[in-house]
């Protein structure tokens, strides 16, 4: 049975880091090419791409909101999926979910996601 499981959520003043993590279980990331993306959903708003990477040569892609603040990493020994989030601001309060899409078929699973709340 496939799944993701996000965690590393929670709260932290603006300016502050956390950093999140996607476990995957059921399949690894040497068994074929994903591409691993975290999403995010803030109340009310549409969920929306934060940064994806692939899982074999790790190219890397971020949301403007995000650039030079947020670093998406793998560890491919470990299929999990790491998301670096650094100086944050109130408006990146969501809940972050992880994805990963299987390229050679375009079957995709998600994870049930991870609050992050930025307040002071």
């Amino acid at each position: 049975q496939v799944q993701l499981v996000e965690s590393g959520g929670g709260l932290v003043q603006p300016g502050g880091s956390l950093r999140l993590s996607c476990a995957a279980s059921g399949f690894t990331f040497s068994s074929s090419t994903y591409v691993m993306t975290w999403y995010r959903q803030a109340s009310g708003k549409e969920r929306e791409l934060v940064a994806s990477i692939t899982t074999n040569i790790g190219i890397s892609n971020y949301a403007d909101s995000v650039k030079g603040r947020f670093t998406i990493s793998r560890d491919n020994a470990k299929s999990t999926v790491y998301l670096q989030m650094n100086s944050l601001k109130p408006e990146d309060t969501a809940v972050y979910y992880c994805n990963a899409k299987r390229m050679i078929n375009g079957i995709t699973y998600w994870g049930k996601g991870t609050l992050v709340t930025v307040s002071s």
